[in-house]
């Protein structure tokens, strides 16, 4: 697995001299390549490969580029396959303090960037798909992607826990701001140049997801349909050239079925082998829609059941990260992508993840106030009133009232936050919700301006997705979601609610963009596939070890959980639709993370 660890000191100093020089040697030890040096700064990676995860020095010695880039202009049916920043792009990047890589490429990737002042800089992609953080230690200034790396070549004292951002993860689900829940550790924002010596150093929001949603286009269905058509398949097309065999995650759904035949519209240049996973239950075997998708493509479809015996004891020793993971989504699934993925020689794992955020699958009435406040009460607001009546499945005289209510009433990006939280006490919940400067993504706070459906939106997609699985081995296949592209993702920032979800239905631009390219039975299709009942079953099966482990676990003892209600909650056996069985879930990933803070092994993913 791709990963770097970049350092910067002041040279002059000849103690951390001394510690960058056992730094280097104790990576080199480990396996670990140079990727730049200058005085008082180095970077180094390890799982680089050739047009997967690339290094892209810049010229006069000025930095490096690490990760996968695609030139934005780049429109041919190979568009990227092995991209080679040339000197004058390279002169560009070191001119625009990185904003050409910006504007002008996009991927994954972490640029950095030397500077005249001695100071050096980073820059994360506005995807943040390679997390990037940040530590100080004995004059080092520490930028890494997986801390456990940064544990196994320096002597730390003990991870110390912040637990006014664990709170958050319990109220917001993902930790935004830099903060993160390991004190002295902090995240770099996608967008953001910040310095190496930050915090105290300066922070340049270079890209904003905010401020691309606040530069709407109104196009009509026609060419909106052709733009995300577009947009769509070159962002997964250009992906697909980077790997020769890949595994698709195909569910069912209308998302990856949108990749396969984006991968299908012209001869592919990978090997494309589909998975499905299904378990028992009304909504959780979605095989019939995952094989008229394959076989519409003519590609080999891969069906394999839900592991009826996972337990949550496989879950409870996940890898020490600045921030606590999730396991829903990955129980039973890790092995078998493995099995998988190895079995047909791939070492990547494709999903659909995104899709519910980029191409609106909402249940709401928002999109009749983002037309109001976008185009105001003209000849088209009564159409576009029902068809928020439609999405939302209330009345039109709600949906009226309600555009007016949101259009014209105060809008905050953490509405209903922490509203629904059934076993953390309310005191808990309202510190955590003072706290959310800390907290939440800084582009989110000072969003208010914006529709609230596209405010929604920007607080479902601002987070970065997990590129390293902390419960799986380092042999887990690399995930790729090519549906969170640079271009993409801008490009649904910009489409208002109202377009994306025309005529009443979820995903309704993207059904009709791919109409041609998927099953008709997958486009027209109203319902949705889940995991409910599995991850039901899952926490059923594992109640003596929830018990256990939360009733008197450290989220009690903090007072975040309220132990009565956990208790009866844990007493009466949770069944599916519970409201609660998603946050016992999160508690149970947040103790377990908890523990191996406390643990403090190391054990590097090398």
């Amino acid at each position: 697995m791709f990963r770097y660890i970049a350092f910067s000191w002041a040279a002059a100093n000849e103690g951390q001299n001394a510690r960058a020089r056992a730094l280097a040697e104790a990576l080199i030890d480990r396996g670990w390549h140079r990727a730049f040096s200058s005085a008082g700064f180095s970077v180094y990676v390890v799982g680089r490969k050739r047009g997967v995860n690339d290094v892209y020095l810049l010229p006069s010695h000025a930095g490096v580029v690490l990760g996968r880039l695609f030139r934005r202009a780049d429109q041919s049916p190979a568009a990227g396959k092995d991209t080679e920043l040339t000197d004058r792009e390279g002169d560009e990047v070191v001119r625009s303090d990185g904003r050409t890589l910006v504007e002008q490429f996009w991927g994954r990737w972490v640029a950095f960037l030397a500077c005249w002042t001695g100071e050096s800089r980073v820059l994360r992609d506005p995807t943040g798909t390679l997390p990037c953080f940040h530590m100080e230690t004995e004059g080092l200034s520490v930028v890494f992607s997986w801390l456990e790396d940064v544990y196994a070549v320096l002597e730390l004292p003990p991870p110390q826990t912040n637990w006014d951002a664990v709170a958050a993860v319990l109220v917001y689900g993902r930790l935004g701001a830099r903060e993160t829940a390991l004190t002295g550790v902090t995240q770099v924002l996608p967008g953001e140049l910040t310095s190496m010596r930050s915090p105290g150093g300066e922070i340049v929001p270079v890209w904003r997801a905010v401020d691309i949603a606040r530069r709407p286009i109104d196009p009509q269905p026609g060419p909106a349909a052709r733009m995300l058509r577009d947009e769509t398949t070159q962002s997964v097309r250009s992906w697909m050239t980077c790997y020769e065999d890949i595994v698709l995650r195909l569910s069912g759904g209308v998302d990856s079925a949108i990749i396969l035949g984006s991968f299908f519209c012209a001869p592919p240049t990978a090997s494309i082998t589909c998975l499905n996973y299904f378990s028992e239950g009304s909504d959780s075997d979605e095989r019939a829609y995952a094989r008229l998708a394959a076989s519409r493509a003519g590609c080999a479809l891969v069906e394999r059941h839900r592991d009826i015996d996972f337990h949550l004891k496989q879950v409870m020793d996940p890898a020490l990260t600045p921030i606590p993971g999730s396991h829903i989504g990955r129980l039973g699934s890790d092995r078998m992508d493995t099995e998988v993925t190895r079995a047909v020689g791939a070492s990547v794992l494709f999903t659909g993840a995104g899709g519910d955020q980029l191409f609106e699958e909402v249940r709401c009435t928002w999109p009749a106030a983002d037309y109001l406040q976008l185009r105001g009460l003209d000849r088209g607001f009564p159409a576009a009133t029902l068809d928020a009546a439609r999405l939302g499945h209330v009345s039109f005289w709600q949906t009226l009232r309600e555009a007016f209510q949101y259009r014209f009433g105060k809008r905050s990006a953490l509405t209903n936050a922490g509203q629904y939280l059934a076993l953390m006490p309310s005191d808990a919940v309202d510190g955590a919700l003072r706290q959310a400067p800390r907290f939440v993504h800084p582009g989110l706070l000072e969003g208010s301006d914006l529709p609230i459906g596209k405010l929604m939106q920007l607080r479902a997609l601002i987070c970065p997705f997990d590129y390293y699985n902390p419960y799986g081995p380092a042999t887990s296949p690399e995930l790729v979601h090519p549906l969170m592209s640079q271009p993409l993702l801008e490009l649904s920032l910009k489409l208002p609610t109202y377009v994306l979800t025309r005529g009443g239905r979820g995903r309704a631009l993207a059904r009709d963009a791919f109409a041609d390219r998927i099953p008709a039975e997958i486009a027209s299709r109203r319902s949705k596939g889940g995991t409910e009942e599995h991850i039901t079953a899952v926490l059923q099966r594992s109640l003596p070890l929830v018990r256990r482990l939360l009733l008197d676990g450290q989220l009690v003892q903090q007072g975040l959980l309220e132990r009565q209600r956990l208790e009866a909650s844990l007493e009466r056996r949770p069944a599916q639709g519970d409201a609660y069985v998603s946050e016992i879930h999160s508690c149970i990933a947040i103790e377990a993370w908890l523990g191996r803070v406390a643990s403090d092994r190391r054990t590097p993913l090398l």
